[in-house]
């Protein structure tokens, strides 16, 4: 019974040993490490380039920002432009409708009177052949609709010019052509009013002096 145990212990103790030794030779598998070992060397960089990415991401939304408003507002000065040249057009129209009666005329026109309406500009029919003294109805390039109008209450509610209905802030502010060097420091389109006003005719008074009055109708 001894012997046995001997043997059987001896070959326990070798067993043992064998275990141990093959514990300690056997290479690291980087799969069987330890939790806090792995995320020591596999998920730092990941971290590393998650937070880079952030970053990017945010730059590029930062850089896109910069460069939307940039071109917001180059479209705005471009429309702005646009506004100048079709409001010069209406008010253009509507001295000439005025003074289509007496075109050779360099004082006040006695029959001469406001469009009652935009079709006016388009087809003056009060001649045998129909004049058209605005090429077409322009919208308003600010907001896309229609002009709003300015009328006369005091010439039976007809056309004097037009303006723009934008809410927006203007960006242009000085440097306006000789008509309109009104709209320096305005800064909403409303204030840019195109308007034609018709000349006055000159009245004598008792004390010799001249006063002056309205001839539109």
């Amino acid at each position: 019974m001894r012997r046995k145990y001997d043997q059987s212990g001896e070959g326990g103790m070798k067993i043992s040993r064998f275990k141990i030794q093959n514990s300690i030779k056997a290479p690291r598998d980087p799969k069987y490490c330890a939790p806090h070992s792995g995320l020591r060397t596999s998920h730092f960089p990941g971290g590393f380039t998650y937070v880079a990415l952030l970053v990017a991401i945010v730059i590029i939304g930062i850089s896109l920002g910069a460069a939307g408003k940039y071109w917001s507002n180059v479209m705005q000065r471009e429309r702005e432009e646009e506004l100048l040249f079709r409001g010069d057009q209406y008010r253009l129209a509507i001295e000439r409708y005025y003074m289509a009666n007496c075109p050779k005329s360099i004082g006040p026109c006695l029959q001469s009177i406001l469009p009652q309406s935009i079709e006016n500009l388009l087809s003056d029919d009060r001649f045998p052949q129909a004049k058209r003294h605005l090429r077409q109805q322009y919208k308003d390039p600010m907001t896309g609709q229609d002009f709003e109008l300015i009328r006369d209450q005091l010439v039976g509610n007809r056309i004097s010019g037009v303006y723009s209905s934008s809410t927006k802030t203007v960006i242009r502010t000085t440097g306006f052509p000789d008509p309109y060097q009104s709209f320096e420091g305005k800064t909403s389109y409303p204030e840019w009013k195109f308007f034609y006003t018709p000349p006055q005719a000159p009245l004598s008074s008792g004390s010799g002096t001249i006063r002056y009055r309205n001839l539109r109708k």
